[in-house]
């Protein structure tokens, strides 16, 4: 299944906002705008309903309710997310929303204030039930986190928890001591990248760097080929080969790729890995202007054949060149000072579709739009 559209309420930077979602999203806006914590919206459903997961953990994970909760929230101070997904074997669209609130007194437990499922128009799951107003304790869990209680639904439960974020740093992968290699959890910024890569099955993991390697010979001077290898206390490698005169000094491994290297490693990789919905962070940083102005099309060439779904953030000119980038596939994140921050498709604005039909690209319509008012005086602070 693939996300069709988002409403959020309350969530982080946004007040209110409702977002149609393609194949391709490709969002952008100010610093701060809330460009992350839209992204955050999908893997906190996927820490939901992942195993050993759940709600209490997802949202503690974030810092309790208080740090989820829009600071622009006025009378209505609950949070809530609804999705709609659609299903390429059914016209049917399901639909699942959840609205969290927080204990006035006692001890201020995180309760859901509603949970509910729709497969069209009809009602599949709504609470509070009766079972659930007889003991409140059970609105501390969703039934999309249990699976005794999911089985109408699970495969929204299953689309959640297979939802993919990598946020790739170079450093992490130089210098492994740097953070816990144990720690428990997602692994967002690729600390265990390569245990990653070694433990796909033999035959997979093969044919995907031979891939990665094929677009490592245009993107990386003197690159020959990638490999995986393991040193003499188990841990895992990736090795690179390049055109040297002398064989030996032609062998290098992670620690010794450039951070552009390695975040395109990681970026192939990411989607080369499986079909669900991949999430990328600014994917541009590290990498050369000519590199990332093919990026969208890269992107969609890899995504095209698993039927994959990507949502990116990024503030690169260059990427948003792209001529196949459509309006629909652009959302804005505006701030609105007291009212939190506005999403908008392209396609939506009028100023914009008249300046792309004026000729502009999809850099030049939208990318002055995100700037700060005062990014002009930067240069005059002493």
């Amino acid at each position: 299944m693939r996300f069709a559209r988002m409403r959020l309420k309350n969530w982080r930077n946004f007040v209110d906002v409702d977002v149609e979602i393609g194949d391709r999203l490709f969002i952008t806006g100010p610093n701060a705008a809330g460009k992350s914590n839209f992204l955050d919206a999908f893997r906190f459903l996927r820490d939901i309903a992942k195993d050993g997961g759940g709600l209490q953990q997802a949202v503690k994970d974030r810092g309790g309710l208080s740090k989820i909760r829009c600071l622009a929230a006025r009378r209505h101070p609950d949070v809530e997310i609804e999705v709609t997904l659609t299903d390429q074997a059914s016209t049917d669209p399901w639909r699942y929303g959840i609205g969290l609130r927080q204990e006035q007194r006692g001890a201020r437990r995180l309760l859901l204030g509603y949970e509910r499922v729709w497969r069209s128009d009809k009602l599949l799951l709504s609470r509070p039930d009766r079972d659930d107003r007889e003991d409140d304790q059970r609105m501390t869990q969703t039934h999309l986190e249990q699976i005794a209680s999911n089985k109408k639904f699970r495969s929204i439960a299953d689309t959640f928890s297979r939802t993919l974020y990598l946020h790739l740093v170079p450093q992490l992968l130089r210098y492994p001591g740097l953070a816990n290699r144990d720690a428990a959890g997602e692994d967002p910024f690729g600390l265990k990248f390569l245990e990653r890569v070694m433990t796909t099955p033999d035959k997979t993991r093969k044919a995907r760097l031979r891939k990665i390697a094929q677009a490592l010979k245009v993107a990386v001077p003197e690159f020959e080929s990638l490999a995986d290898t393991r040193d003499e206390r188990g841990m895992p490698h990736l090795e690179a080969m390049y055109r040297h005169w002398r064989y030996n000094a032609s062998r290098q491994r992670e620690d010794q790729f450039s951070d552009g290297t390695l975040r395109l490693i990681g970026l192939l990789w990411s989607l080369l890995d499986g079909d669900s919905l991949l999430l990328l962070e600014e994917p541009e940083l590290s990498l050369h202007s000519s590199i990332v102005a093919r990026l969208p099309a890269l992107i969609w060439r890899l995504q095209r054949a698993r039927q994959r779904q990507v949502i990116l953030s990024s503030h690169s000119a260059d990427l948003f060149n792209d001529p196949g980038i459509r309006d629909d596939e652009v959302a804005l994140l505006l701030p609105k000072g007291s009212e939190g921050t506005t999403v908008q498709l392209a396609r939506e604005r009028e100023d914009v579709r008249h300046l792309l039909e004026a000729g502009m690209t999809m850099a030049e319509a939208v990318l002055p739009m995100t700037a700060p008012q005062e990014s002009g005086r930067l240069g005059l602070v002493k």
